[in-house]
């Protein structure tokens, strides 16, 4: 079990000597103990990243805890001569995922058997699709169904309604799995970094629709998928995740299409796990995965 007394801090700053003294130092001055650390400094950028994952060290009386709203409040004093941007989260507290759907459900179905069985530490609270499918399946796992269709002429008011669920639910992170509508600019402006979504195909190769067809139709030797942050341009998120699987001249469309759905649903549940893990930080158009 998690403990209460553990967090996550990951921060990014422009590059310089005295980071990692700043960040150990605090944690020292206030009893708290490094489990893991990782960081990196991108040449290009100038830019240096960090995550830390730390314990209260227990005191002989159990007094003397430390809540995360403190913790966060005087790290700012570190945090502000170096100009840091950074996240600090206690380890007890899930992530709030809502997962988003259309008539493709493998993605879905893995997250959700994944999520039962504690390979994801995260809460699902709502499952959201623009068709009626996978009702059944959300009962089966006691989560609670939006059927919310969209047109053309819908399409405003249908993401109005998302952004009401995602406030009503407190959301942190929207999943689309295999949902395959493209998100208006204010949705994605609203929910800038927070949101996921499972290309099938090997961005940035085979955009758009139907990328098994075109591969087919190139006599691709691999496919594969790619899990990105959604962005207002389609299919050019910063990468989180990817994998290939090797494929030959014998495979149809379905056939590509069925080994790539089992690449998909791996890829998806990587970026889900490092992502509610605090382990992807933005680096303009790229990331920096700590895995």
């Amino acid at each position: 079990m998690v403990s209460a007394d553990e967090f996550i801090l990951t921060l990014s700053c422009p590059d310089r000597p005295g980071i990692v003294h700043a960040v150990t130092g605090f944690l020292a001055q206030h009893n708290l103990n490094i489990v893991d650390s990782q960081q990196f400094g991108d040449p290009t950028s100038k830019t240096f990243f960090m995550r830390v994952h730390f314990a209260q060290v227990d005191t002989a009386d159990g007094n003397g805890k430390i809540n995360v709203e403190e913790l966060r409040k005087s790290f700012e004093e570190t945090a502000k001569p170096m100009s840091m941007k950074f996240d600090l989260s206690s380890t007890a507290q899930k992530p709030r995922v809502l997962i988003m759907v259309s008539k493709i459900g493998h993605c879905l179905n893995d997250i959700l058997f994944r999520q039962s069985i504690s390979q994801l530490g995260i809460e699902v609270p709502l499952i959201i699709s623009n068709h009626p499918d996978f009702a059944p399946l959300a009962a089966s796992y006691n989560i609670p169904f939006h059927h919310l269709p969209i047109t053309a002429e819908t399409k405003a008011d249908q993401e109005s309604k998302i952004l009401e669920l995602v406030k009503e639910h407190n959301i942190d992170l929207i999943v689309l799995a295999r949902y395959m509508q493209v998100l208006s600019p204010a949705l994605c402006s609203a929910m800038s970094g927070k949101i996921i979504n499972i290309h099938h195909s090997f961005l940035p190769s085979f955009k758009g629709a139907k990328p098994y067809h075109q591969a087919y139709d190139r006599g691709v030797k691999i496919i594969g998928a790619t899990a990105h942050f959604v962005t207002s341009d389609l299919d050019e998120g910063p990468i989180i995740e990817q994998d290939v699987v090797r494929v030959d001249h014998g495979l149809s469309p379905k056939g590509l299409t069925t080994e790539g759905s089992n690449v998909e649903s791996k890829v998806l549940a990587n970026a889900v796990k490092w992502v509610t893990e605090k382990r992807v930080l933005l680096n303009g158009s790229k990331t920096v995965v700590f895995n």
